[in-house]
């Protein structure tokens, strides 16, 4: 089984209560998963081969300050992430069509420029038709778990 850690990019709370909805479920899978909203570069994943993004988006298609350290720590310096594995969850609401769930896309570039690889699609989970976004996230970690 694998070792996960959440991150967690949250302004609300939203991507949080995401966060901690989906760690039991992944736990009751097997997996040794922790949750940090306080990464800032890779050193604070060390030991954890599989990431799981769950990033709420912002301002105009903004980052959130929590996770902000990490993204342009690992857009600056572009570490080898090829041992590392990933998932992403992105918060947004629709009605900003140009920056829906910006964060979370910036965050799934950055991953991968940094030759990490993706597990499964990116849920990207729409505020304005979902008000409780941990369901629908409850509902993807089903299939993402069995690819971890």
């Amino acid at each position: 089984m694998a070792s996960i850690l959440i991150l967690v990019g949250t302004e609300s709370g939203n991507a949080q209560m995401v966060a901690d909805a989906l760690k039991p479920v992944l736990a009751s899978a097997g997996h040794a998963v922790d949750v940090s909203d306080r990464a800032a570069s890779p050193a604070d994943f060390l030991g954890n081969d599989v990431l799981l993004v769950v990033c709420a988006t912002h301002g105009s298609g903004d980052i959130p300050t929590n996770i902000l350290p990490l993204a342009e720590t690992l857009e600056r310096e572009r570490p080898d992430l090829s041992g590392h594995r990933y998932g992403i969850i992105a918060l947004g609401d629709m009605t900003y069509q140009d920056t829906f769930c910006g964060a979370g896309k910036k965050l799934d570039e950055v991953f991968a420029q940094c030759g990490a690889t993706r597990i499964g699609e990116r849920l990207e989970v729409d505020a304005s038709s979902q008000p409780l976004p941990d369901e629908e996230a409850l509902t993807w970690i089903e299939g993402w778990k069995v690819l971890v």
